[in-house]
């Protein structure tokens, strides 16, 4: 007798008039987060049938620029590492993160070192 269990992941999205979020939140009740906000949103989508990608990207009113560079930057890092576990491509892995260095540092998101 197989064990299974579905697990479901839900986006809340609240639009003004002209169709833009306003408010955003979800819910991974697996993961221990129930109606968490949040101010973006990325997702893609594998379409086996077609073989491309969808993907759907959300973001509120309120989401400052500071913010969304830094949320750009965490998920191309988050990328590099998906793609390494993924397809065990070190060198490929490393080139994507090289990528994510440049990024932070043309965006100025780097620590700077404190001083003491």
């Amino acid at each position: 007798m197989s064990n299974k269990h579905q697990s479901e992941i839900k986006f809340d999205v609240n639009l003004d008039e002209n169709k833009v979020p306003e408010t955003i939140s979800w819910t991974a009740e697996d993961a221990g987060m129930k109606n968490r906000d949040t101010k973006a949103i990325m997702l893609a989508i594998w379409d086996t049938k077609d073989k491309e990608t969808l993907k759907m990207d959300l973001w509120t009113k309120e989401m400052p620029l500071d913010e969304m560079k830094i949320f750009y930057h965490q998920t191309l890092v988050s990328m590099a590492d998906s793609f390494e576990r993924a397809t065990n491509d070190t060198k490929m892995a490393a080139t994507m993160r090289d990528f994510t260095d440049y990024f932070a540092e043309k965006l100025d998101l780097l620590q700077k070192p404190k001083n003491i």
